[in-house]
């Protein structure tokens, strides 16, 4: 079944290539695949040419934190908590702050 639906998915892709949600939709289904590449390389493509896609960044940043790439990780969050900034996405925004703060350390749920 998530076969078919990856196929429907790249169909749609074909016609519509710069698609912002068609790239969130394929990479998130490859990590559903457990195709991290895959979905780490549509992840990477939106926040380069669809920065403003902000619900882009939360998943990239945990992606990112699975492959133990830490740098990277709080570097996205920073990212998106600008594009959220920019959004007026205070939703998204809180969520990025909470990753970033967890990813550096500041757990404040252990105080």
């Amino acid at each position: 079944m998530h076969r078919n639906r990856l196929q429907k998915l790249l169909e749609f892709y074909n016609n519509e290539p710069n698609d912002p949600f068609l790239k969130y939709a394929l990479a998130t289904e490859y990590l559903r695949l457990n195709e991290a590449d895959t979905a780490l390389s549509y992840y990477q493509d939106l926040v380069t040419n669809h920065p403003g896609y902000v619900g882009t960044y939360y998943h990239l940043g945990k992606l990112y934190e699975s492959l133990n790439r830490q740098n990277d990780a709080t570097k996205t969050y920073q990212d998106g908590m600008k594009a959220a900034r920019a959004a007026a996405d205070n939703h998204a925004y809180s969520e990025l702050l909470a990753a970033y703060n967890s990813a550096i350390g500041l757990n404040y749920e252990d105080d």
